[in-house]
């Protein structure tokens, strides 16, 4: 798995993850088997991140049941959010989600789709000097929003971005991704499917043979190999249950990464279908 850096520390980070977004939401322990195999199948291939929220339903607690007795439990990237508004609520919900996940410290704390985000932010600067959590981050997932990221980035230090952005919504491209890069913001990656409907759009529908010059063997692979080359992404979090789908997703994070030229020629393959 290849990996970027975190500019605010130079930590390297796999450049791909799990997003937990119904998918980690088991309303009983007979699924958790097969997410068990979808952990295994992210740590094997070298990857760390995993995304939730208090939104995901359960999925924090699943998490925090799954990895408990894991010999690789601490080889994790926990990244879970605040959403709910006020200082006390803020801390009350922040501390459940170290309950529900099993852990003394999260790596990465955002406030989700920002909401109350100057009261959070406060809290997230004290607690990320406290130890509690290692970084500090901002989430939203509507193109609408990425002015206000960007905002917010360029006044505040933060250390992470989540938002939006796939090979048919490029939206981030014009200032999003480069505000995070001149500002050394690490970015997270969420809809890189665009809920899905990459995939129905090519269903049924060949690669281009020169995929395979990239060591592109699927749709998905495609679909993520194009959002990792750019510059500015850090990791990209497809959220998934599926452990086979999880392992061809981790293979776009394998060798070469498309150039520029590359890109272009994908976007309008895509465009054309």
């Amino acid at each position: 798995m290849l990996t970027r850096l975190i500019p605010s520390s130079q930590e390297p980070l796999p450049i791909i993850g799990l997003g937990t977004w119904q998918t980690f939401d088991a309303s009983s322990k007979a699924a958790y088997p097969q997410l068990s195999q979808t952990l295994d199948v992210l740590h094997v291939a070298g990857g760390s991140v995993i995304d939730s929220s208090p939104m995901y339903g359960r999925s924090e607690e699943v998490i925090g049941d799954l990895t408990a007795d894991l010999a690789a439990r601490d080889s994790f990237f926990y990244a879970t959010k605040v959403w709910t508004t006020g200082r006390q609520a803020g801390i009350q919900q922040m501390e459940a989600s170290l309950r529900k996940m099993r852990r003394a410290r999260l790596d990465l704390m955002q406030i989700h789709n920002l909401t109350d985000w100057k009261t959070h932010l406060d809290t997230l600067r004290d607690w990320k000097a406290a130890g509690k959590i290692r970084y500090i981050g901002l989430t939203h997932y509507t193109d609408s929003m990425h002015a206000e990221l960007e905002r917010i980035l360029r006044k505040e230090p933060v250390d992470f971005v989540q938002f939006n952005y796939s090979i048919l919504d490029r939206h981030a491209e014009k200032s999003l991704l480069p505000a995070a890069a001149d500002r050394g913001v690490a970015t997270l990656i969420n809809r890189p499917f665009t809920e899905g409907n990459l995939l129905a759009r090519v269903k049924g529908k060949a690669l281009p043979a020169w995929a395979n010059e990239l060591g592109i063997s699927s749709w998905p692979q495609f679909f993520l190999k194009f959002i990792l080359s750019h510059p500015a992404v850090t990791c990209i979090i497809p959220g998934t249950r599926d452990p086979a789908h999880l392992a061809d997703n981790l293979k776009a994070g394998e060798g070469e990464l498309p150039d520029e030229k590359t890109r272009e020629r994908m976007a309008a393959f895509v465009y054309s279908i």
